[in-house]
């Protein structure tokens, strides 16, 4: 996308606070000012109260641990579609002071209210405040907010106190908020990326913004140009209202830090964005004829490959028999890898299943009616309430190298 004038613009950033558990305690007002956390039906912590995080509670800590350890800590199953129900109408609240909204995630969106104060004849701290008071009263939580040029400067701003917080920064102001902000912070720039800017001087938000265009040109890619223009106060990436109805791929990538080598855990990963990428599928009622894996190296070098499914599915297992012997294919000793990826090709929405001989299409009719059924279980009770076997340690965030037998494992978990 190219540069935007951004005399007067003006982004809003919404960032629910400790969104999942802000529901529950508006569900039952009595959990509010306790320490809470969501996950007891995966095991893991999932979310967490600002009272929980205080403790020394962290997100991905074990169920097991946190009542073992910190028994003063309520903790609760996920209620996914409760959440869904508040995000939706948290967007629709924004919605009514705002030219359309950009759903970033669940918890959170952007929106332009660019002129917006003209119209409403309020200031655009006023506009925000009533935002915040509207969604608060009629839902019972609460939100932080940034107003900003960009959003990249929005999502600095969000950010700048939480909880319930509201925070404006101009092009004259953003230096002083940049100061303050390490590099490994921004909107974009992920764990990787910042250690080779620290490398060069670049340790805050306002060192890198304060670089040559043309060094950040020349050092870096793309998304990162569009980064430091933001952060100069030039947008570039504006706010995107338009709801996805289709795809003609679909990727699902995973950069982990520290590299690894381990055959076990990339595998997991892959395993996962399989799982996650035919789910997506599904949703959207489109069938792949192709898939492709990728593994990124430490110096960004890619080893790739890819093949033609037998019959169009959206079923993982069809899926995960041909990746892994590509994985085989494209793994190597002693290099390390810092991403791993899927992207599932060729989509189409009117596929009619054909009789095939060595009878696949069978199989993955079989795997359909399973999966139809895990949808309407994951509907009803959350995500990954099943899952696959070898997708498991990906879940549990865990780099345990096992014997490669493992790879094997494509079992389903409950």
């Amino acid at each position: 996308m190219s540069p935007q004038t951004t005399k007067n613009k003006v982004i809003l950033h919404i960032d629910g606070d400790a969104f999942f558990v802000g529901v529950e305690c508006a569900k039952n007002p009595k959990l509010k000012g306790l320490p809470v956390v969501t996950g007891e039906e995966r095991g893991i912590v999932s979310a967490l109260s600002y009272e929980a995080k205080a403790l020394g509670v962290v997100r991905g800590m074990s169920i097991f641990k946190i009542k073992k350890e910190f028994p003063n800590v309520v903790v609760l199953p996920g209620d996914y579609k409760s959440y869904v129900e508040y995000s939706s109408k948290m967007f629709e609240i924004v919605n009514r002071y705002a030219y359309g909204v950009e759903e970033y995630s669940i918890d959170e969106c952007f929106a332009d209210v660019t002129g917006l104060d003209r119209t409403l004849k309020k200031t655009y701290r006023e506009i925000a405040e009533k935002i915040k008071k509207e969604i608060g009263d009629e839902l019972g939580i609460s939100v932080s907010i940034g107003l900003a040029p960009t959003k990249v400067l929005a999502k600095v701003a969000s950010n700048w106190v939480k909880p319930n917080g509201l925070t404006i920064i101009d092009a004259n102001t953003a230096g002083d908020f940049l100061a303050k902000v390490p590099i490994g912070k921004v909107w974009g720039i992920g764990p990787r990326t910042a250690e080779v800017l620290i490398r060069r001087g670049a340790k805050t938000a306002l060192d890198f913004r304060e670089k040559d265009l043309l060094w950040v040109k020349k050092c870096l890619s793309k998304p990162y140009v569009a980064i430091w223009l933001e952060l100069n106060s030039v947008l570039v990436m504006g706010v995107n209202t338009e709801v996805k109805s289709t795809y003609s791929s679909i990727q699902k990538t995973r950069t982990f830090h520290p590299t690894t080598n381990d055959k076990v855990f990339l595998w997991s990963q892959i395993s996962k964005h399989i799982e996650d990428a035919c789910r997506k599928a599904r949703y959207y009622e489109l069938t792949p004829k192709k898939i492709s894996i990728f593994l990124k190296t430490n110096d960004f070098k890619i080893a790739s490959a890819s093949t033609t499914l037998p019959s169009p599915s959206n079923s993982p297992e069809i899926s995960l028999s041909l990746a892994r012997e590509l994985f085989k294919k494209i793994h190597a000793k002693g290099i390390l890898y810092r991403t791993a990826g899927v992207t599932l090709e060729a989509l189409t929405a009117d596929f009619t299943p054909h009789a095939d001989l060595f009878g696949e299409t069978a199989k993955g009719d079989k795997f359909d009616l399973i999966h139809k059924q895990i949808d309407f279980l994951e509907n009803k009770l959350g995500k990954r309430v099943i899952y696959l076997g070898s997708t498991k340690q990906a879940l549990d965030h865990k780099e345990l190298g096992t014997d490669a037998d493992e790879l094997d494992r494509d079992l389903l978990f409950l």
